[in-house]
């Protein structure tokens, strides 16, 4: 079924639970996704990126997405992924999305404000939510000194000023996450006491996480051995992920929405060399995708368990 993300995310910024953001980028991606729900029982948000979109379509994945939310025995959100593309953005409004990301934070402030409450205008006028995003979302190890850290991290004076002259539904804040597989060179540790004066200044605005996969030691294992089994090299060495410990405490002060990309695709790769192998005859697609997406149904099945969404439709 398709689900109201306002609806949604206020019950979990209520019931201090976050709802799992599935990066999709083809069909055996999605399957993984909504069987992972279904099999939990939870809420989720499926959602496409610019590059998503480049890669396969936004009217194909749209189709994929609003088959498999109709089907779905559990509410289905679909959402854009870091929308910086004004007219993307708008074709999203328009298309079918229930949900849409304005990622305006490398802008100046102003322009971003502007650029945002401009989304919003189009996104309410036809019941779409608006997430938004203001501070730096990077590697935390590109930080070389704490000014730059504190610069780059979201201000919560200034995001209590940002989404009361955008009225976003929902905003994405920097508070040491990371897109990519290696999130950090040391130890992970989220500003949270940052979070919590953000929610404390925002008690009602559901907030979001981004860059936060967990990069699981078991999947980048397993992709280093398939790696060297193939000739290839240990690219995901010393990757490192935001430990669970760490997202339940940020789900505590007002994080209702995590997105997942990474572990997806670490999932997804691992599985498809696993099979190729483990029976070098393999030549049917299906057989290779199949395992692959199982692996993806496995690691969001994690991700949920992690967020507490379980039973929460």
């Amino acid at each position: 079924m398709l689900g109201n993300p306002r609806t949604l995310l206020a019950k979990a910024l209520r019931g201090r639970y976050a709802i799992g953001a599935f990066n999709v980028n083809n069909l055996e991606i999605l399957q993984g996704v909504i069987r992972a729900a279904e099999a939990q029982r939870a809420p989720v948000i499926v959602q496409t990126s610019e590059g998503a979109i480049e890669y396969a379509g936004m009217t194909e994945l749209l189709a994929m997405m609003h088959t498999a939310a109709k089907r779905a025995s559990v509410p289905v959100v679909i959402h854009l992924d870091h929308g910086k593309n004004l007219d993307v953005v708008r074709a999203a409004i328009r298309s079918g999305y229930t949900s849409v990301m304005f990622d305006g934070s490398s802008l100046p402030y102003a322009e971003n404000v502007a650029r945002t409450r401009q989304v919003v205008r189009w996104a309410h006028a036809n019941g779409v939510a608006v997430e938004a995003e203001l501070g730096a979302i990077k590697g935390v190890e590109d930080f070389v000194s704490v000014a730059e850290r504190d610069a780059a991290f979201t201000n919560p004076e200034q995001a209590l000023d940002f989404v009361t002259r955008t009225q976003c539904d929902s905003l994405a804040v920097s508070i040491g996450t990371a897109h990519g597989a290696h999130k950090a060179t040391g130890d992970i540790t989220l500003d949270v006491a940052r979070l919590r004066r953000i929610h404390a200044l925002l008690p009602k605005t559901p907030l979001v996480l981004h860059g936060a996969s967990s990069v699981p030691d078991d999947l980048v294992g397993a992709t280093h051995l398939y790696c060297t089994m193939l000739g290839d090299c240990h690219r995901l060495e010393g990757a490192k992920g935001i430990p669970d410990a760490q997202t339940r405490l940020a789900i505590r002060h007002g994080v209702t929405k995590i997105n997942t990309d990474t572990d997806l695709r670490i999932a997804f790769t691992a599985a498809v060399r696993e099979t190729l192998i483990e029976d070098t005859t393999v030549f049917d697609p299906r057989k290779l995708l199949g395992p692959a997406r199982d692996a993806v149904q496995t690691i969001a099945e994690r991700r949920i368990a992690v967020f507490r969404s379980k039973w929460k439709t």
